[in-house]
């Protein structure tokens, strides 16, 4: 008997000491109360308006829904800033006639993270995402929407486990 209280007080004491560190998102414990993200500038050769915008504002979206970090214009303990520097749509695949069946986007995104409050974080790197679509679709209105919010997902995700979930 004395043997499974043991166990059992073992046991309960790991598993509370092992919650207080992580939450769902993976961020662990932030030693930040602010963030401002600047906004990304498109200076690719071929530019679609408006990506920097939305990239900026998905970007800003996804940090506050996924810490309790308070948004700033400036002065903040974390700044993300940097510019979109390739946005590319190439054929991927050919028919027997020698014609795309299919095409690519693919962007390409610089970031310079900064953490005022640990240097160590800091970071300049490079991220990009593709989406593969028909050559017989026309990239715009929806199908372009579509294509935008898949990619981006993916390089703000990307983006928030370099600087924040170190995953």
């Amino acid at each position: 008997m004395r043997k499974i209280y043991c166990l059992l007080l073992i046991t309960t004491s790991f598993l509370l000491n092992s919650c207080g560190v992580y939450n769902f998102t993976g961020t662990g414990k932030i030693d930040a109360s602010t963030f401002q993200v600047n906004f990304f500038q498109n200076n690719a050769e071929l530019v679609e308006p408006g990506i920097d915008r939305t990239f900026t504002l998905q970007l800003q979206d996804l940090i506050q829904n996924q810490t309790n970090l308070n948004l700033t214009k400036n002065g903040a303990d974390l700044t993300y800033e940097g510019e979109i520097v390739d946005y590319r749509i190439s054929p991927m695949t050919a028919t027997a006639d020698q014609q795309a069946s299919q095409n690519r986007l693919k962007i390409r995104i610089n970031v310079r993270f900064t953490n005022k409050n640990k240097e160590t974080d800091n970071f300049e790197k490079t991220f990009e995402f593709f989406y593969d679509y028909p050559a017989t679709t026309q990239l715009s209105g929806a199908s372009l929407n579509v294509a935008l919010d898949e990619i981006f997902d993916r390089i703000t995700q990307d983006i928030f486990n370099e600087s924040l979930a170190k995953w």
